[in-house]
């Protein structure tokens, strides 16, 4: 099974168009979330290597994975230092924690669903990162998200590949429907922010 082929089974919900707006109107908010974001991929990459250390490729793609998004977050950060911004603390995401509610507990889903949520997470990431790219003035600043949401593009199919390997392929497609179905919902229905979620 392709991504395009999930992409056509489950199409993703559109952002709002008023989601680039209220990143355009504060940006600087925006670039301390996506850093936040970043470093908070790079922790669940680890979290998935260090859960399973018996499968040698699903530990080295999350290894890779790791070190990639810690590369985007210092990039990120780069942007924020650059502009004499502060850093803030890490704020908890209702976008990723309601999504990370619904794996399943259980040796025959967890890893699933996991992936799955993941895959999930990555395919907005794609599509907002587009977005704003496509909306951004500065040249520096639409080549830089341009490369980002391609690298989204890249992990979300890096984690559907990854459940084709390690799950029951059977199980992929109705369960990244479902996933997809709620994340549009959950999505419209949480406020916009000036932020990656």
């Amino acid at each position: 099974m392709a991504e395009h082929d999930l992409s056509l089974i489950a199409p993703l919900t559109p952002s709002p168009s008023a989601w680039v707006e209220c990143v355009l109107d504060d940006f600087d908010t925006f670039l301390c979330d996506h850093a936040s974001a970043e470093k908070k991929a790079s922790g669940m990459a680890m979290n998935v290597a260090a859960h399973y250390p018996d499968q040698p490729e699903l530990l080295a793609a999350m290894v890779d994975l790791a070190v990639e998004e810690l590369g985007h977050y210092r990039e990120v950060m780069r942007l924020i230092l650059a502009r004499n911004l502060v850093p803030r603390a890490d704020t908890k995401d209702p976008y990723v924690n309601r999504l990370n509610q619904q794996v399943r507990r259980g040796t025959a889903n967890f890893l699933l669903d996991r992936l799955l949520v993941a895959a999930v997470v990555e395919r907005r990431g794609a599509e907002r990162f587009a977005l704003l790219a496509a909306a951004l003035e500065d040249p520096a600043l639409r080549k830089f998200y341009q490369a980002i949401a391609r690298s989204e593009n890249r992990h979300w199919e890096l984690f559907i590949e990854l459940a084709e390997t390690h799950c029951d392929k059977q199980a992929i497609t109705p369960r990244f429907v479902e996933l997809n179905e709620f994340e549009g919902e959950l999505l419209l229905g949480l406020p916009i922010r000036s932020s990656l979620h």
